[in-house]
């Protein structure tokens, strides 16, 4: 279901979503939760758009995954940061949902732990790759291409949240936590190449 239909009020986290149109969304707006009504077009709602489009994509991954984590032992160990990752985005996209100022019951967090975790990630795959001495080419299987193109999307969420913290606020640890997940796609990417058997090509400079 799609983040911006996921916290519309302050009593959102422990609602249960029972329609899905609203019509309330015909005229080019929607509300924010806190109920400020924004356009759809917006810098906040493009934000927290972009972070669901992410979130779409990792489900990608990990169903194509799933498909492989019966020949591949690697499989299951993916999964499970993936899952973590998704459920963290939810997160983000619920406190970009949010109208600044605006505070409600269990409302998500994003912490310098969440950060931190995803560098242990990536320092626990790094130990299984080679260092790159050029650039690598997206793709390498199609799991980590969906990983490839998951982290240029996270770089697009990253960067509309650097824009939307130059007009409104926006939690500090939220743009680093979106920083640090595109490098941990990369690396993820890379280390589900290894791990699958895939090949990972490099970028190869013309005249070289």
């Amino acid at each position: 279901m799609p983040a911006e239909r996921t916290l519309r009020t302050k009593k959102q986290c422990s609602m249960r979503i029972s329609k899905v149109y609203t019509r309330s969304g015909d005229a080019g707006k929607t509300r924010l939760a806190g109920g400020q009504e924004v356009w759809k077009d917006s810098l906040r709602v493009e934000a927290y758009g972009t972070v669901d489009e992410l979130n779409s994509v990792i489900g990608l991954a990990r169903a194509l995954n799933a498909e492989h984590s019966k020949a591949v032992a690697t499989g299951e160990k993916l999964d499970e940061p993936l899952r973590w990752i998704q459920n963290k985005l939810f997160d983000v996209g619920g406190i970009l949902a949010t109208a600044p100022g605006e505070t409600f019951k269990n409302m998500p967090v994003v912490t310098a732990d969440h950060v931190v975790r995803l560098e242990r990630l990536i320092d626990a795959c790094q130990e299984d790759l080679e260092p790159l001495k050029e650039f690598i080419l997206p793709g390498g299987g199609k799991v980590s291409g969906f990983l490839h193109q998951a982290r240029t999307i996270c770089r697009r969420a990253e960067r509309l949240c650097v824009s939307l913290s130059r007009e409104e606020e926006v939690p500090p640890e939220l743009v680093r936590f979106l920083n640090r997940l595109s490098d941990a796609l990369f690396v993820l990417a890379r280390w589900t190449a290894k791990t699958q058997g895939e090949n990972e090509y490099l970028w190869e400079r013309e005249g070289s």
